[in-house]
Protein backbone atom coordinates (compact mmCIF):
# COMPACT_ATOMS: atom_id res chain seq x y z
CA UNK A 1 0.00 0.00 0.00
CA UNK A 2 1.19 3.49 -0.86
CA UNK A 3 0.77 6.64 1.25
CA UNK A 4 1.14 10.14 -0.21
CA UNK A 5 2.05 13.51 1.29
CA UNK A 6 2.54 16.78 -0.62
CA UNK A 7 3.81 20.19 0.46
CA UNK A 8 2.75 22.88 -2.01
CA UNK A 9 4.23 26.33 -2.46
CA UNK A 10 7.43 25.74 -0.47
CA UNK A 11 9.54 28.93 -0.55
CA UNK A 12 12.60 27.29 -2.08
CA UNK A 13 13.70 26.57 -5.63
CA UNK A 14 13.11 23.08 -6.93
CA UNK A 15 16.79 22.78 -7.94
CA UNK A 16 17.95 23.21 -4.32
CA UNK A 17 15.31 20.89 -2.83
CA UNK A 18 16.11 18.03 -5.25
CA UNK A 19 19.61 17.66 -3.75
CA UNK A 20 18.09 16.28 -0.55
CA UNK A 21 15.21 14.27 -2.00
CA UNK A 22 17.63 12.26 -4.15
CA UNK A 23 19.46 11.14 -1.00
CA UNK A 24 16.40 9.82 0.87
CA UNK A 25 14.79 8.07 -2.09
CA UNK A 26 14.88 4.28 -1.63
CA UNK A 27 15.76 4.42 2.09
CA UNK A 28 13.61 3.10 4.97
CA UNK A 29 11.43 5.74 6.62
CA UNK A 30 13.41 5.68 9.89
CA UNK A 31 16.75 6.06 8.08
CA UNK A 32 15.36 8.92 5.96
CA UNK A 33 14.25 10.76 9.11
CA UNK A 34 17.73 10.48 10.61
CA UNK A 35 19.36 11.76 7.42
CA UNK A 36 17.03 14.78 7.23
CA UNK A 37 17.41 15.57 10.94
CA UNK A 38 21.21 15.90 10.68
CA UNK A 39 21.26 17.76 7.36
CA UNK A 40 22.28 21.44 7.37
CA UNK A 41 20.46 22.40 4.16
CA UNK A 42 17.50 24.79 4.02
CA UNK A 43 15.35 22.14 2.33
CA UNK A 44 15.80 19.76 5.30
CA UNK A 45 13.02 21.50 7.30
CA UNK A 46 10.53 21.32 4.44
CA UNK A 47 11.37 17.76 3.37
CA UNK A 48 11.33 16.57 7.01
CA UNK A 49 7.90 18.15 7.56
CA UNK A 50 6.52 16.38 4.47
CA UNK A 51 8.10 13.04 5.46
CA UNK A 52 6.65 13.16 8.99
CA UNK A 53 3.23 13.94 7.52
CA UNK A 54 3.45 10.88 5.24
CA UNK A 55 4.43 8.63 8.18
CA UNK A 56 1.53 9.96 10.27
CA UNK A 57 -0.90 9.29 7.41
CA UNK A 58 0.36 5.69 7.15
CA UNK A 59 -0.02 5.03 10.89
CA UNK A 60 -3.34 6.76 11.54
CA UNK A 61 -5.25 6.35 8.27
CA UNK A 62 -3.96 2.98 6.97
CA UNK A 63 -2.74 1.23 10.17
CA UNK A 64 0.75 0.55 8.79
CA UNK A 65 3.93 -0.06 10.79
CA UNK A 66 6.79 2.40 10.45
CA UNK A 67 9.36 -0.43 10.31
CA UNK A 68 7.93 -1.67 7.00
CA UNK A 69 7.72 1.70 5.25
CA UNK A 70 10.16 2.68 2.50
CA UNK A 71 10.47 5.97 0.61
CA UNK A 72 9.31 4.90 -2.84
CA UNK A 73 9.25 8.37 -4.43
CA UNK A 74 10.63 11.73 -3.35
CA UNK A 75 10.20 14.30 -6.10
CA UNK A 76 10.15 18.08 -6.28
CA UNK A 77 8.23 20.04 -8.93
CA UNK A 78 8.39 23.71 -9.79
CA UNK A 79 5.67 25.97 -8.36
CA UNK A 80 4.61 29.47 -9.36
CA UNK A 81 7.36 32.09 -9.51
CA UNK A 82 6.78 35.56 -7.97
CA UNK A 83 8.39 38.33 -9.99
CA UNK A 84 9.75 41.46 -8.37
CA UNK A 85 12.00 44.31 -9.53
CA UNK A 86 14.82 46.26 -7.99
CA UNK A 87 15.76 49.78 -9.03
CA UNK A 88 19.14 50.36 -10.59
CA UNK A 89 21.21 53.27 -11.87
CA UNK A 90 19.85 55.81 -14.40
CA UNK A 91 16.23 54.81 -13.87
CA UNK A 92 16.67 51.15 -14.86
CA UNK A 93 15.37 48.11 -12.96
CA UNK A 94 16.50 44.50 -12.63
CA UNK A 95 14.10 41.58 -12.23
CA UNK A 96 14.02 39.35 -9.14
CA UNK A 97 12.43 35.88 -9.31
CA UNK A 98 11.17 34.29 -6.11
CA UNK A 99 10.67 30.63 -6.93
CA UNK A 100 8.51 28.05 -5.14
CA UNK A 101 8.37 24.25 -5.25
CA UNK A 102 5.96 21.37 -4.61
CA UNK A 103 7.51 18.53 -2.54
CA UNK A 104 5.90 15.12 -3.04
CA UNK A 105 6.79 12.02 -0.98
CA UNK A 106 5.30 8.53 -1.43
CA UNK A 107 5.78 5.75 1.15
CA UNK A 108 5.14 2.07 0.49
CA UNK A 109 5.25 -1.16 2.50
CA UNK A 110 5.49 -3.47 -0.54
CA UNK A 111 9.21 -2.94 -1.07
CA UNK A 112 11.53 -5.44 0.64
CA UNK A 113 14.32 -3.77 2.57
CA UNK A 114 17.67 -5.44 1.70
CA UNK A 115 19.65 -6.62 4.70
CA UNK A 116 23.27 -7.62 4.88
CA UNK A 117 24.07 -11.21 5.74
CA UNK A 118 25.96 -11.42 9.00
CA UNK A 119 29.05 -13.62 8.99
CA UNK A 120 28.54 -17.00 10.59
CA UNK A 121 30.13 -17.71 13.96
CA UNK A 122 31.86 -20.85 12.72
CA UNK A 123 35.56 -21.32 12.71
CA UNK A 124 37.56 -19.86 9.88
CA UNK A 125 39.10 -22.25 7.42
CA UNK A 126 42.71 -22.86 8.19
CA UNK A 127 45.23 -22.08 5.52
CA UNK A 128 47.00 -25.06 3.89
CA UNK A 129 50.14 -26.04 5.73
CA UNK A 130 53.44 -25.20 4.13
CA UNK A 131 55.23 -28.02 2.41
CA UNK A 132 58.17 -29.52 4.22
CA UNK A 133 61.58 -28.58 2.87
CA UNK A 134 62.98 -32.11 3.20
CA UNK A 135 62.12 -34.57 0.39
CA UNK A 136 59.60 -37.28 1.24
CA UNK A 137 60.75 -40.85 1.83
CA UNK A 138 60.35 -43.04 -1.21
CA UNK A 139 58.38 -46.23 -0.89
CA UNK A 140 59.69 -49.49 -2.46
CA UNK A 141 56.73 -49.57 -4.86
CA UNK A 142 57.46 -46.14 -6.35
CA UNK A 143 61.24 -46.24 -6.15
CA UNK A 144 61.74 -47.09 -9.81
CA UNK A 145 59.20 -44.63 -11.24
CA UNK A 146 60.36 -41.54 -13.14
CA UNK A 147 58.80 -39.22 -10.52
CA UNK A 148 60.75 -40.97 -7.74
CA UNK A 149 64.00 -40.62 -9.66
CA UNK A 150 63.33 -36.96 -10.25
CA UNK A 151 62.62 -36.23 -6.58
CA UNK A 152 65.55 -38.30 -5.33
CA UNK A 153 68.15 -36.13 -3.54
CA UNK A 154 71.45 -35.75 -5.35
CA UNK A 155 74.57 -37.21 -3.75
CA UNK A 156 77.92 -35.42 -3.84
CA UNK A 157 80.32 -36.74 -6.47
CA UNK A 158 83.58 -38.26 -5.15
CA UNK A 159 86.77 -39.33 -6.90
CA UNK A 160 89.67 -41.49 -5.77
CA UNK A 161 92.24 -39.69 -3.67
CA UNK A 162 90.03 -36.62 -3.14
CA UNK A 163 87.74 -35.97 -0.17
CA UNK A 164 83.95 -35.92 -0.57
CA UNK A 165 82.30 -32.71 -1.68
CA UNK A 166 80.35 -32.38 1.54
CA UNK A 167 83.43 -32.60 3.78
CA UNK A 168 84.93 -29.36 4.92
CA UNK A 169 88.50 -28.66 3.92
CA UNK A 170 90.92 -27.49 6.61
CA UNK A 171 93.06 -24.44 5.80
CA UNK A 172 96.67 -25.17 4.86
CA UNK A 173 99.23 -23.71 7.29
CA UNK A 174 102.97 -23.99 7.73
CA UNK A 175 102.62 -26.41 10.64
CA UNK A 176 100.44 -28.85 8.70
CA UNK A 177 102.71 -29.12 5.67
CA UNK A 178 104.70 -32.35 5.66
CA UNK A 179 107.68 -33.11 3.46
CA UNK A 180 107.32 -36.03 1.11
CA UNK A 181 111.04 -37.10 1.25
CA UNK A 182 112.44 -38.26 4.58
CA UNK A 183 115.53 -36.51 5.93
CA UNK A 184 118.81 -38.49 5.48
CA UNK A 185 121.23 -38.49 8.43
CA UNK A 186 124.59 -36.90 7.84
CA UNK A 187 127.50 -39.29 8.20
CA UNK A 188 130.58 -38.38 10.16
CA UNK A 189 132.77 -38.47 7.11
CA UNK A 190 130.67 -36.08 5.12
CA UNK A 191 131.22 -32.40 5.51
CA UNK A 192 127.73 -31.26 6.23
CA UNK A 193 126.70 -27.81 7.13
CA UNK A 194 127.44 -26.95 10.73
CA UNK A 195 129.53 -30.07 11.39
CA UNK A 196 133.32 -30.76 11.35
CA UNK A 197 135.04 -33.70 9.63
CA UNK A 198 136.15 -36.66 11.75
CA UNK A 199 139.94 -36.71 12.60
CA UNK A 200 142.07 -38.87 10.25
CA UNK A 201 144.16 -41.81 11.52
CA UNK A 202 147.76 -40.99 12.41
CA UNK A 203 150.63 -42.95 10.95
CA UNK A 204 153.12 -44.93 13.12
CA UNK A 205 155.87 -42.29 12.72
CA UNK A 206 153.64 -39.50 13.90
CA UNK A 207 152.62 -41.54 16.94
CA UNK A 208 156.22 -42.02 17.91
CA UNK A 209 157.04 -38.34 17.73
CA UNK A 210 154.07 -37.49 19.85
CA UNK A 211 155.19 -39.89 22.54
Amino acid sequence: MEVLSVLRGARISAFKARELTREIQGLPASAALDLVAFSTKKAALMVGKTLKSAIANAENNNDLRVDTLVVKEATVGEGPTMKRIKSRARGSASSIRKRTAHIRIVLSDDIVIPTRNKPSGGKKKSKPAARAAAPAMESPATEGTPAAKKNRPKRPKTTEGTPAADETETPVTASTVETSTPATPISQTSDGPGETAAPAKLSSDEDATKD
